[in-house]
């Protein structure tokens, strides 16, 4: 292995693969577990080559929307909820939060000693100036937002990233003047006080005291400081008399006495504030940090309350909570400490994916339900423990769990010691992002100062970025970190991009919906490799107006721009990304889409453009989402009184539901006489939990050994046996909310949907999609194997188990087939290139007609994917047109649902669709909501096909998802362009 190979982040990307063999790559249910985000490489192998550049070993991207929409309003927000409690501290108020419970934080605590403490409240000259780094990292949401998320003080003390902060890599510093820069910009800010050079800065009283080691945290000192600090050198031997300012990390009671008195007396600065060092001079949490590496990021974590907007950073709840018990009946902590309830949240939320769930949540419990609750009623319809993402300790510093990595014996205590009651410090812990093996955390410095006449807290601008340190999770050595440096991009499209269009906010149907277009565009532009972009995908990239023309929203951007020269600028750079027209107008049948002259033919709608086949796909519906089929959710049946009394029988039906596919599976391998080339069969396991979830039926019946979990595969094969691509769908129903929540009418029963969207449209899709394959392989088109997979437990609580299950074997290599005879069959040797996964695919949005949804996962790949689809779109659209004027369908109109005792919709014409590519930071993208989020997670490039998906309607996880509410004529559109799409991939050389 070469040297650049083991430096820097190329450290973090060796020994891939990471997760070969079995149980090496456990997915639990994210409901139960939220992983952190899988960067650089993800498990599968996809890299991402814009986190890092090969040029630069040390260095970490940070883009621009990162920094200008996420981190700087989030840390203003940080510091703000900081100093107020900073100067509460200094003015000799209670400051709670900082003192903590019976003010043990400030016990023995060398950063505010006796006679600092005494002096509170007396330093009319404070400006409470602030410099210590904050923890952060990048974590994932149940909406699956990857977001910039605050973990308190930095693990590394309170000052190691303020001076790495002024390096680039080991040993190479920046130039000294972005140094004095800064510090000349603090002074000025804070003081009033003028300077430019390292020279003014000494002229101006400024001087540096190095700290000590601390014998605690030996690794948190700083053995040799940038050299520009030199000439600013002070001793304790050099006397005061020209020292106005003092920057020094050192604990208070460690200074020499004419620098404490110099201070009180106000002749003195010291910076940062003495009293702001205080968070990582805390007994209890250097104890704690014994059994919790991460222990010293707690005290200044709980500085902020919990944030879940998107406008900054995300900030998870901390704090105390009391819990009555036979060990405990009243708490003595103060009121404002005390958080003893939690808002939960879940994918399934009936909120905009970036509205502000926290405000908009209705469910709070408390914290033991929320943490350790498995009963119905502690877990309502779609809640579940979320002890894994969280760590407790005793208010006497005894870690009770530390979540993330606990066992489940060790849940098991937890939820015993707290039933006992007690008080319990808690924090909730998302965890931080990963490259390969290792966790990392960016140490970034806050600065900032409370601003007496303005009664406000103020930034100080531009101070030194800090550095980040990756460890190994599951022993992490914070005294040997492997070490980078952060590197803010400054590219001029993003950046006219994310500043001259904030003005619009009113126009705008989502906030920075202009920006975020062209960052679109731009990233699109940059996955495909900054190849020029076809204008069909690019505007389908867009979330426009339906009929706006992409030439049309481009020409409009210099005259919307705050700055017109930067717009112009901005549209001559994106006409660049794009290939040249060819047409002077767009494809009317799409609307503001042009259509590309060399478009390709058709490779299955001969099959799918027919009657025939809506016919087959409706029949297909009926058959799965009425009659015999009932209770189709992984954890029937519920046997509380509630659901008991709606049940017309107490088995689940999957195990039926699942032989009769696998049935027509088999009957279409010998119809088309491939009995000895195409196979069937299923993936088998075991629903396995950290929690012990008997009252859902199902799980019960797993651990007793009475069933087992499947999802179900029809291989198909094609040239290449090692590589294949995926059609999938689920197969389970999941429970209905108006049967369910009292509010909607219900009693509380737990019975599942009928299903005909969710999902027996995708599924019936899979059905039609098997004979068209299948002729395909006779006929020796197909370039790899297509499998065709019905996934299990999608829906709640099993929460994407059969995606889990499939993801996770594939990652580790370990995925084995059982046939219908009982013979296993390895499918290790197979490289998916591709998923195209199909939910809910039937329901034409009443408010927004004949959109779908192409909605794409991470990575290039995943790109590749939706424009495959894209293209099959495409083709249906002009097909449709010819197809339109044929006898059966010329005049018909739009399709009509059924009513009465109609059993099928009549014929109608072909509807020419919108499918609109959704990237994965869209905020109308479903691909969160589904099974698609564990391929992407995964790295599994992966598509998933919607409908125009609306929250609010009815249908959807209620009594009305029957076959009332499909409209044949769109779903069978999607079904045939989704075939299409898939088959363009297994076809492709």
């Amino acid at each position: 292995m070469s040297k650049t190979e083991t430096i820097g982040w190329h450290r973090l990307l060796a020994d891939f693969p990471w997760f070969r063999g079995e149980d090496s790559y456990p997915l639990p249910a994210y409901s139960e577990y939220m992983p952190p985000p899988r960067l650089g490489k993800r498990p599968y192998g996809e890299g991402d080559p814009h986190l890092f550049a090969e040029d630069d070993p040390f260095g970490w991207h940070i883009t621009e929307m990162e920094e200008l929409l996420e981190l700087q309003p989030g840390l203003e927000s940080v510091a703000r909820q900081i100093l107020d409690e900073l100067v509460e501290l200094g003015q000799g108020e209670p400051a709670y939060r900082i003192a903590g419970r019976q003010r043990r934080n400030l016990v023995d605590n060398p950063y505010w000693p006796q006679d600092l403490a005494a002096a509170a409240g007396h330093l009319p000259h404070e400006k409470y100036v602030f410099l210590s780094p904050l923890a952060l990292s990048r974590t994932q949401d149940d909406k699956a937002r990857v977001r910039w998320t605050y973990f308190g003080g930095s693990e590394q003390g309170p000052e190691r990233a303020f001076w790495q902060g002024f390096y680039s890599a080991p040993d190479t510093e920046l130039p000294a003047d972005q140094a004095a820069s800064f510090l000349a910009r603090l002074l000025q800010a804070a003081y009033g006080v003028k300077a430019r050079t390292v020279a003014d800065l000494r002229a101006a009283g400024l001087r540096v005291f190095p700290s000590d080691p601390d014998p605690r945290f030996p690794y948190w000192h700083v053995a040799s400081l940038p050299s520009w600090t030199q000439p600013l050198l002070w001793r304790p031997a050099d006397g005061l008399d020209e020292v106005r300012f003092l920057l020094t990390f050192r604990p208070f009671a460690g200074l020499p006495p004419p620098v404490k008195s110099a201070y009180f007396e106000g002749r003195l600065m010291l910076l940062p504030f003495p009293g702001s060092l205080v968070f990582w001079g805390i007994p209890a949490y250097a104890k704690l940090q014994q059994e919790l590496p991460m222990a010293m990021q707690v005290p200044l974590q709980r500085m902020a309350a919990r944030h879940g907007a998107a406008d900054g950073l995300k900030v998870p709840q901390s704090g105390w909570f009391a819990e009555s018990g036979s060990d405990f009946n009243a708490a003595e902590v103060q009121e404002k400490l005390l958080l003893n309830t939690y808002r939960r949240t879940n994918r399934w939320d009936r909120v905009s994916r970036y509205d502000n769930e926290l405000v908009l949540s209705t469910i709070e419990n408390t914290l033991a339900q929320v943490l350790f609750g498995t009963s119905l009623d502690d877990m309502g319809l779609y809640g579940k423990p979320m002890a894994r993402n969280s760590q407790l300790w005793t208010a006497d510093s005894r870690l009770v769990l530390d979540g993330p990595n606990a066992s489940r014996a060790e849940l098991e205590q937890a939820a015993l010691t707290v039933a006992r009651g007690g008080l319990f410090r808690y924090r909730f812990q998302f965890p931080a992002m990963r490259v390969g093996r290792y966790e990392v955390y960016w140490q970034r410095p806050l600065a900032a100062f409370w601003n007496e006449a303005a009664q406000a807290v103020e930034m100080i601008s531009s101070p030194p970025l800090g550095y980040l340190t990756a460890y190994d999770p599951a022993q992490p050595d914070l005294a040997h970190p492997v070490e980078l440096w952060p590197r803010v991009l400054q590219r001029e499209p993003w950046l006219w991009a994310l500043r001259n269009f904030r003005h619009l906010g009113p126009q705008e149907k989502y906030a920075n919906q202009t920006a975020l277009n062209i960052l679109r565009l731009l990233d699109t532009w940059r996955r495909f490799g900054q190849a020029p972009l076809p204008r069909s995908l690019a505007r389908q990239v867009l979330r426009l107006s339906e009929r706006d023309p992409l030439e049309t929203w481009l020409e409009s951007l210099p005259a919307k721009s705050e700055n017109p020269a930067e717009g112009k600028e901005l549209y001559s750079f994106l006409l660049a990304c794009l290939e040249p027209s060819t047409s002077d107008k767009p494809f009317t049948s799409l609307p503001g889409t042009p259509v590309p002259e060399n478009l390709p033919g058709s490779l299955t709608f001969d099959r799918t453009a027919t009657r025939d086949f809506e016919i087959a796909w409706w029949e297909d519906i009926r058959r799965l989402s009425t009659g015999i089929y009932v209770n189709k959710d992984n954890a029937d049946c519920i046997s509380d009184k509630a659901t008991l009394n709606h049940l017309p029988h107490c088995t689940r039906d999957l195990e039926r539901i699942g032989d009769y596919l696998l049935d027509r599976y088999d009957e279409t391998i010998r119809a088309a006489g491939m009995e000895e080339q195409a196979v069937c069969g299923e993936l088998p396991f075991h629903w396995n939990t950290d929690f012990d979830f008997s009252v859902f039926g199902g799980w019960k019946l797993n651990q007793e050994g009475h069933t087992y979990e499947r999802d179900l595969v029809l291989i198909i094969p094609g040239k290449n046996r090692h590589e294949a691509v995926i059609m999938a769908d689920h197969y389970d129903t999941a429970y209905m909310e108006d049967v369910y929540e009292k509010g909607r009418g219900g009693d509380g029963a737990r019975l599942s949907a009928a299903g005909a969207d969710d999902n027996y449209s995708a599924t019936s899709t899979l059905l039609q999609a098997a004979p068209i394959f299948l002729q395909m392989a006779q006929e020796g088109k197909l370039e790899r194997d297509v499998w065709l997979v019905n996934l299990t437990g999608e829906e709640f609580p099993s929460d994407c188990m059969g995606a889990r299950h499939l993801a996770q074997a594939l990652v580790q290599g370990t995925l084995q087939m059982r046939t219908r005879a009982g013979e296993m069959r390895d499918l290790s040797h197979v490289r998916v290139v591709g998923a195209y996964i199909m939910d809910m695919i039937g329901h034409n949005r009443e408010n927004d007609l004949d959109d779908f949804q192409i909605s794409p996962g991470l990575g290039r790949g995943s790109l590749e994917l939706a424009h495959q689809a894209h293209i099959a779109n495409l083709i249906w659209n002009v097909e449709a047109k010819k197809w339109n004027s044929s006898p059966e369908r010329r005049g018909k109109g739009r399709g009509k649902r059924i009513a009465g005792e109609q059993e099928i919709p009549a014929v109608a014409e072909h509807l020419r669709l919108q499918g609109e590519v959704r990237l994965p930071e869209d905020p109308l993208s479903s691909l969160f909501n589904t099974d698609g989020q564990i391929f992407s997670d995964s790295g599994i490039p992966v598509v998933l096909l919607m409908e125009n998906y609306d929250i609010n309607r009815k249908g959807y996880h209620d009594r009305l998802d029957t076959l009332e509410n499909i409209d044949l004529d769109y779903g069978a559109a999607v079904a045939a362009i989704a075939i299409e799409a898939a088959a363009r991939v297994a076809t492709a050389a």
